[in-house]
């Protein structure tokens, strides 16, 4: 799945999100198991507000996206920030070329975006081939609950003074898949006037049980789960829309 031109509204719409929780919920979870964290993988990083975030902590960054817009503009923030992060062009299903990784994220609906159980395995392995022995893999998704009474069946919309979107969210076949139809339009300076783009994206999410029993079959240990960005167990409940997974890999 490629963003392609939402490459160049995402940030306007995503000015809101919550990323500074990310970022202190990745480093209290390295907190957490205690562990020395110096080389990082950002999977799905996009146009790089995480990655950068991470890079400025002090982390030795790289982002992984399949994105070639996104990768453009997150090089670009990392040039004007200065900062020294490696960015890759690749399919988390075919990802390869990192080794001795310390940490690997993947935030803000990543591995949703992952519909096929077999392709979901392939990256969890590949995840795990890059990762050190001891190493860490923290990732969220769209709780279940949240998919299905929040999502499905639901249309978003949000203006601005020079675009706007209409989101329209439809349930898939099988439980946890949705399709967002996105409807952009973005005024041209030049012309006045809107041009208009339409993009479809396809995301599942897995019951919790389903996620660790996949990780413990690659042979993940210490696997944790938490609710909306919270370490503190009360936060995981039925209404949690956001889960949180984080393992550690085994030794072989």
């Amino acid at each position: 799945m490629s963003y392609q031109q939402m490459a160049i509204l995402y940030d306007k719409f995503m000015q809101d999100a919550p990323y500074d929780l990310w970022i202190s919920f990745t480093e209290e979870v390295i907190n957490q198991y205690g562990k020395n964290v110096s080389q990082i993988a950002d999977l799905g990083c996009g146009t790089g507000e995480i990655t950068k975030r991470l890079a400025q902590k002090g982390y030795h960054m790289t982002g992984v996206d399949y994105s070639a817009e996104m990768l453009t503009i997150a090089e670009q923030k990392a040039s004007e920030d200065r900062l020294s992060i490696r960015l890759i062009h690749q399919d988390l299903r075919e990802l390869e070329g990192l080794a001795d990784i310390d940490a690997v994220v993947s935030y803000c609906d990543v591995i949703n975006y992952i519909t096929e159980t077999s392709d979901l395995e392939k990256v969890f392995q590949n995840i795990a081939d890059c990762l050190i022995d001891g190493g860490l893999l923290i990732f969220d998704m769209h709780s279940m609950n949240h998919v299905e009474e929040n999502l499905v069946n639901h249309t978003f919309a949000d203006v601005t003074e020079d675009s706007s979107y209409i989101w329209y969210c439809t349930e898939g076949e099988q439980p946890g898949e949705m399709y967002h139809d996105l409807t952009f339009f973005l005024l041209d300076e030049g012309t006045h006037k809107y041009t208009r783009f339409d993009e479809t994206h396809h995301q599942r999410t897995y019951p919790i049980h389903f996620y660790v029993g996949l990780l413990k079959k690659l042979g993940f240990i210490n696997i944790n789960f938490y609710g909306d960005f919270s370490l503190k167990s009360e936060n995981l409940h039925e209404n949690s829309e956001r889960i949180f997974i984080t393992a550690e890999k085994g030794s072989r």
